[in-house]
């Protein structure tokens, strides 16, 4: 059975046309006009309990609305969803005591207080006995290396840091879904790297489902066997990521090697990418690949070749570009 049911969810905004000019914004205060917003556009998506989804599309795309629609802070337009049996929206307390929501961007711990006094307040708020607080407290700080930093104010740590500390705050209460929202943004390679260790471990330790937004496709590659592409409001892919490239990369890297003493002219086969005598590469039409390589092999000698897919950030940048024309037409 399913631990999260969406059928049909759209959220569009009303916001105000502000034109430019003094007499314009004189005019907008006595009669303003509007615009509809679709920030989501009829969804459907069903996840299993104790899976790990990654949300991946373009700034825009509907991603963070979809987070906080299932988590409620906001509302629909229109449609349905479930988490653990509960609608969001409705936000009746025995489901906030059952998930968490950890925004990248917004800060959920007091600045001028150590983080442990935050702590305190979310055992009162989510009424976590003492003996299970300490407990998992004790856990969540050592996997995280942070026991040092409890009794520093949040303003005096580092960013990867705090957003350790979030990463706590979210898990006291022992919530059985996560969602997550860009955790990872501006951290350094280093930081970024203990929070994915971190996910990893405790997600198959408590088998927690967890929905997680990023730019950073090293996130998505280290935790989320399952991939949901959103683009302008809709979902546009779901399943895994060697799927996408399946699905949506319309080109192959072809590498030749050269006998030496041989630079032919190539331009006629495809798009050269690169060439450093005797090696070159080129982007070929998948469709293209075979004709390509039998052409260039009766015309020259060939020492070694290879046939790649496209890296996966660039088909997805592609898959970005292309929906994006298409949203404007």
């Amino acid at each position: 059975m399913s631990i999260i049911e969406v059928r049909n969810l759209t959220k569009s905004y009303r916001v105000y046309k502000k034109r430019e000019g003094l007499g314009e914004s004189i005019r907008g205060l006595f009669k303003r006009e509007y615009k509809e917003v679709e920030a989501v556009k009829g969804i459907d998506l069903d996840v299993e309990q104790g899976e790990f989804v990654a949300f991946l599309g373009p700034n825009g795309a509907g991603k963070t609305t979809t987070l906080k629609l299932l988590s409620g802070v906001i509302n629909p337009t229109s449609g349905d969803a479930t988490v653990m049996g509960y609608v969001p929206w409705q936000r009746k307390n025995e489901y906030r005591r059952r998930f968490a929501l950890v925004m990248g961007q917004k800060n959920q711990l007091w600045w001028d207080l150590p983080a442990k006094e935050s702590y305190r307040l979310h055992q009162q708020i989510y009424g976590v006995p003492t003996e299970q607080f300490d407990s998992t407290l004790d856990e969540l700080t050592d996997l995280l290396d942070v026991s040092r930093l409890l009794d520093q104010p949040v303003r005096e740590l580092s960013l990867g840091e705090r957003m350790k500390m979030e990463l706590i705050a979210a898990m006291l209460h022992s919530p059985e879904v996560l969602f997550l929202d860009e955790p990872t943004i501006g951290l350094d390679v280093i930081a970024q790297h203990n929070i994915q260790e971190f996910l990893k471990y405790y997600q198959q330790k408590r088998k927690i489902t967890i929905l997680l937004t990023s730019h950073y496709m090293k996130d998505i590659a280290a935790l989320c066997k399952r991939v949901v592409i959103i683009a302008g409001g809709r979902i546009e892919y779901d399943g895994s990521l060697v799927g996408i490239i399946d699905k949506f990369s319309s080109h192959k890297i072809v590498t030749l090697q050269f006998a030496e003493g041989h630079q032919p002219s190539l331009s006629h086969h495809g798009e050269v990418l690169e060439e450093t005598w005797p090696k070159a590469k080129l982007r070929i039409a998948r469709a293209e690949v075979p004709r390509m390589l039998s052409s260039v092999l009766e015309e020259h000698p060939i020492e070694d070749v290879s046939v790649e897919d496209l890296p996966l950030e660039d088909v997805i940048a592609e898959l970005f570009r292309e929906t994006a024309k298409e949203s404007t037409t």
